[in-house]
Parts: structure tokens; C-alpha cells; sequence
């Protein structure tokens, strides 16, 4: 079921009452404390944009496979946009990209029963008609500039639902090789140089070769070797 709010702190702090269930989804016109990747603020313009919570019990999952969610959700925001032209790919670890451009950015929540999964929140927003932007962003975009038309808010955030409801049958499949693979696949500058920064602001470029069962980024490096990096022990250096 939808559920449509005209303003909340946060999407994904409501999504925590358990008067929600699996499949929910929660839409916000307004979050005054909405929450982006690395503790960041995630700014939306009303009445243009998607910004949502939707809930998943993903039970039958061990807790060491999550990021497994991450790779679905980011799967079927490609999936649905592929739906209205507009070719993405998945920035590490799970922004979506068009060209050098952000298009949407996640925020999954997971909570635990022992060593399973209990409940995971996966917070979007969507950049949909919104033309302007903050100049403090790095590097926004939006469906409207990468197409040159506006959508029907309603129209993108019922394909997403179909999309996600095909990626999540995937993983109760528990055959997870294909999903890994087209994850891989969709990477953004996957195989190709990049400027990476480690937490104490040393920089160096590595070619992307993948990721690890766990999420964890595999890169070449210039001297031979290859490193795998989890969340937050690098971050790509992208130019504006």
C-alpha cells in the first residue's frame, strides 16, 4: 500500500513503525531532516520530485548476504528508468548515475532477528522534474533535464514499484549469481580509470574490476595490485 504524507521529519524514521509491513510504501512531499549516504542532507523541491520508503521483510535472507538488497533496489531504478529512455548506471555503492550526473540517491536502514534479516528500509529519492538546483550540489540531474520532457510522478513511482517487485522475486529465488552479475554489469566506469579519495584525503586512480560478495569495491591499482574497499574507506573524486 501507498502511503502519502505532506511533510515528515524523514521517510525512513516513520518507516519504523511497525503499523507498516512489507511492500509499503511511504511518500513525503516535504521531509524537513531527510537523510542521504555519508550522513549527508538530501534536499528535494516539493511538488517535483520522489522522495519514498519502502518497506521489505526479507527473512528468508542471512544478515552477512544485505547487500544483496542494495544491489535490487539499485537494479530496478535502472529498470525503470530504462522504461522511460533514460540509460543509468550504478555508482558504487548504490547512487545512480546518468553520465557523470546524480540522479537519484539511496538510504537503506537494516534491522536484524539473530543472524537474519527482520526488516529493511530503503529510502529514494528521485530527482524527477526539478530544473534547478542548490549550486552546493556537486553534480545533480534529473529526468527532466536528461530528456527534456517532464513525468507524471505518479507514472515513475508505479513502474519503480513493478521493477523492485521483479528484483526482490529474484532474491527469493536464493539463486543469486544473475542479480550479482547484472549489478557488475551496470557499474558506473566499471573497467575504466578513476579518482578515488581515502578517508585522510590521499588520492589515487584505480581501475574498477567489480565487487565482492559483501559489497565491497574491487580496484586495480596502478602498481599491480588489487584492493577491495568497504563503505566509507573510499569514495570516488568526481569533477564537477
Amino acid at each position: 500500500m501507498v502511503y502519502r504524507f505532506e511533510e515528515v521529519t524523514s521517510t525512513n524514521d516513520l518507516a519504523r513503525d511497525a503499523q507498516f509491513g512489507h511492500g509499503d510504501v511511504l511518500v513525503a512531499e516535504r521531509q524537513t531532516a531527510g537523510r542521504g549516504q555519508r550522513g549527508h542532507t538530501w534536499l528535494s523541491e516539493e511538488g517535483l520530485n520522489l522522495t519514498f520508503s519502502l518497506i521489505a521483510e526479507p527473512t528468508f535472507m542471512a544478515a552477512r548476504d544485505q547487500f544483496l538488497l542494495s544491489e535490487a533496489t539499485a537494479l530496478a531504478l535502472c529498470d525503470c528508468f530504462a522504461e522511460f529512455g533514460i540509460q543509468t548506471r550504478i555508482k558504487w555503492t548504490n547512487d545512480i548515475y546518468v553520465g557523470d550526473k546524480k540522479l537519484v540517491g539511496i538510504l537503506i536502514e537494516h534491522y536484524y532477528a539473530g543472524a537474519s534479516l527482520r526488516r529493511t528500509v530503503i529510502g529514494i529519492g528521485i530527482n524527477v522534474n526539478q530544473t534547478q538546483f542548490d549550486p552546493s550540489l556537486p553534480n545533480p540531474t534529473s529526468m527532466q533535464l536528461e530528456t527534456g520532457r517532464s513525468f507524471e510522478r505518479e507514472e515513475v513511482l508505479s513502474t519503480f514499484q513493478r521493477c523492485f517487485n521483479a528484483r526482490y522475486s529474484q532474491l527469493e529465488t536464493t539463486v543469486w549469481e544473475p542479480l550479482q552479475a547484472d549489478y557488475r554489469d551496470q557499474m558506473y566506469r566499471l573497467e575504466q580509470p578513476q579518482r578515488f579519495r581515502l578517508p585522510e584525503g590521499e588520492e589515487f586512480t584505480a581501475t574498477i574490476k567489480g565487487i565482492e560478495t559483501d559489497g565491497a569495491l574491487i580496484l586495480h591499482h596502478n602498481d599491480g595490485q588489487q584492493r577491495s574497499y568497504r563503505f566509507k574507506e573510499v569514495e570516488f573524486v568526481i569533477k564537477r
